[in-house]
């Protein structure tokens, strides 16, 4: 099959074990791309690692109609199968499609055209819209309305649908991007988004019309906990500086490059929740492992002590937003003051349960000690967001170095003129 010299939009349909509908999606898309849409074109079939007859349909297909290939790899995950096509088309513009075609295709030529035109970096459609008009069910709206909520909230984004199956983004700027994506899953949307807004480059959405597909196959629950793993990662990944989302913008950005705002309150209740439960575990963990040798009060202090120095680093970067060295000494100050109280709460609890029930079990001491540790965090919660980490002090960083030659964009990354906040 022959191609066309230079290929403007590669639309890639990834799939997994869908025999039973892949043929219909797949004549339908290329009905429409030859009927509506002008620039030059191709569908990538990606299969990965499909143990149905849909290996066998798609090279079917890309035989028998023009600009449709098939590739097939051997591993899940949408988000592999779209790092692998993405990183080796030769089209300006890349593109994806959920199989089952639920966004209505009247909207991809809005979706691609700011990208051909080098108006914007990445596109997606958004089901949120105040215009959008959505088919689905109301578990699936309030948990999908509920994950971008959060989303919003916790990684301080501006996008307002994650995970709508319809995107396209800039080939440079997938081969600079792509890279620093480590999910292989469905939570690849999301980074993917996260880190393009991080790095200042420009996200347009267009309100679409979508009707949930049925006969869908996505475990929600284990989605939805995978996504939430995903969002600790990336969040904790950029707080430490480990991503160079600086280094992106030198080449791509379109603003200023500038740390991201302090989370809202409700991500910061958020973020403080997550740092208090793994701190509460590791707490846990090392007083069993501890109060067999040191005894209770000792280990208490010895396992204490050192979840305060932990949870005042965590919280400082990922729940306060504080970086840079200044005032790092003082703030670590601060919270063993904290550390003191918390102490002061656990260890009476310890005292009491002692002259209440002087032969009580080390389990019994731990549940105690852990329903101390609980409200200690929440003491702790208000301490830190009121006195040590309080707004104004310590925000700031020293300035990023920006690119003179770029001009510098004031207008906000991403535009969502129609988003239902």
């Amino acid at each position: 099959m022959s191609q066309p010299t230079t290929l403007a939009l590669d639309i890639v349909v990834p799939v997994y074990n869908e025999q039973a509908t892949l043929e219909a999606s797949l004549r339908r898309l290329h009905r429409y791309l030859t009927d509506a849409v002008q620039e030059s074109w191709r569908i990538t079939i990606a299969d990965n690692a499909s143990t149905d007859a849909t290996p066998a349909l798609a090279d079917g297909l890309a035989a028998e109609l023009d600009h449709v290939v098939a590739v097939h790899l051997p591993l899940k995950g949408r988000g592999r199968a779209l790092k692998a096509v993405w990183g080796s088309s030769p089209a300006e513009v890349l593109v994806y499609l959920d199989e089952d075609l639920s966004t209505d295709l009247a909207a991809l030529p809005p979706l691609v055209a700011p990208l051909l035109s080098g108006h914007s970096d990445l596109a997606i459609g958004t089901r949120l819209g105040r215009t959008s008009r959505v088919t689905r069910g109301g578990k699936r709206e309030f948990i999908s309305r509920s994950y971008n909520l959060l989303l919003r909230r916790t990684m301080a984004v501006g996008f307002s649908d994650a995970q709508c199956g319809f995107k396209a983004i800039r080939r440079d700027v997938a081969q600079r991007i792509l890279p620093l994506v480590e999910d292989d899953g469905w939570f690849f949307d999301t980074e993917l988004l996260i880190l393009a807004e991080r790095a200042g480059l420009r996200i347009h959405e267009i309100p679409v019309d979508w009707v949930d597909d049925p006969h869908s196959s996505v475990d929600i629950v284990r989605t939805a906990r995978e996504d939430l793993k995903g969002m600790v990662r990336v969040g904790t990944n950029i707080a430490r500086g480990r991503i160079p989302l600086e280094a992106v913008y030198a080449e791509l950005g379109r603003r200023p490059f500038a740390p991201p705002s302090p989370p809202s309150f409700v991500g910061q209740v958020v973020r403080f929740a997550i740092v208090g439960v793994l701190s509460t575990a590791a707490y846990g963990l090392l007083y069993l492992l501890l109060s067999g040798v040191l005894g209770g009060q000792v280990a208490n202090f010895a396992a204490l002590l050192l979840t305060a120095v932990a949870n005042t680093w965590a919280n400082r970067r990922f729940t306060f937003g504080v970086r840079g060295r200044p005032g790092m000494v003082r703030h670590q100050f601060q919270g063993l003051i904290v550390f003191g109280i918390a102490w002061a709460l656990t260890s009476g609890s310890l005292a009491v349960l002692h002259a209440t029930a002087p032969g009580a079990s080390t389990r019994v001491e731990l549940i105690v000690l852990t329903a101390a540790n609980l409200l200690a965090t929440l003491l702790r919660f208000v301490l830190l967001r009121l006195w040590v980490f309080r707004a104004g002090r310590d925000r700031t960083t020293p300035p990023h170095p920006t690119d003179a030659d770029r001009p510098s964009d004031p207008a906000r990354v991403l535009v969502p003129t129609e988003t239902e906040q």
